[in-house]
């Protein structure tokens, strides 16, 4: 099982922002390998994983990390990007929505930030904590996100001691995206 470079950035993230995690609402998106989520749960938050719910392989790898990382209260659900499905309605308030690597293709980056908007917009004071790799500098979702309401941060990786070594040979970007105030 390959995990992409961006998912140890996220989980580094997580684990620098430990005591702020601690009891919050979590959801990660295209969980994949969950490691982020994992992370998260272990730092003691609540935490929901998703993946999309036609790859069931994807749902079952969550399962057995949660497993493998005794972690028995973790929810994992199928929720597919820009679908609202009763699942992705019936989720409770979050805190912080977690993303590694969900910028990979271009196809799916609308579907990506309608999810998130719609998550940020039930949880106003949520936030989205994106990792990505960088493949090419035609690739952005600065459109999506002034379409969709959403302002975004870049957060050098510099700024929580990154392991550079996870990341050889690549660019990878950490982001927390937000509402913009007074736009819902």
């Amino acid at each position: 099982m390959y995990i992409w470079p961006s998912a140890p950035v996220l989980a580094q993230y997580i684990w620098n922002k430990r005591s702020f995690v601690r009891n919050k609402n979590v959801l990660e998106l295209g969980a994949g390998t969950s490691l982020p989520g994992t992370v998260a749960a272990k730092c003691g938050a609540k935490v929901t994983l998703s993946d999309a719910s036609r790859y069931p392989d994807c749902l079952q790898n969550c399962r057995k990390s949660c497993q493998m990382n005794g972690l028995a209260d973790v929810n994992i659900v199928g929720l597919t990007w820009g679908e609202f499905t009763p699942t992705l309605l019936e989720l409770p308030p979050l805190d912080i929505i977690l993303g590694s690597d969900c910028f990979f293709d271009t196809k799916d980056f609308e579907d990506i930030i309608v999810t998130v908007s719609f998550l940020l917009d039930k949880s106003p004071h949520a936030e989205f904590w994106s990792t990505y790799q960088e493949r090419s500098a035609d690739r952005s979702v600065e459109d999506l996100l002034l379409k969709w309401g959403l302002r975004c941060v870049h957060v050098p990786l510099s700024s929580f001691d990154a392991d550079v070594e996870v990341t050889h040979n690549h660019t990878v970007h950490m982001l927390v995206i937000t509402r913009k105030s007074g736009v819902t």
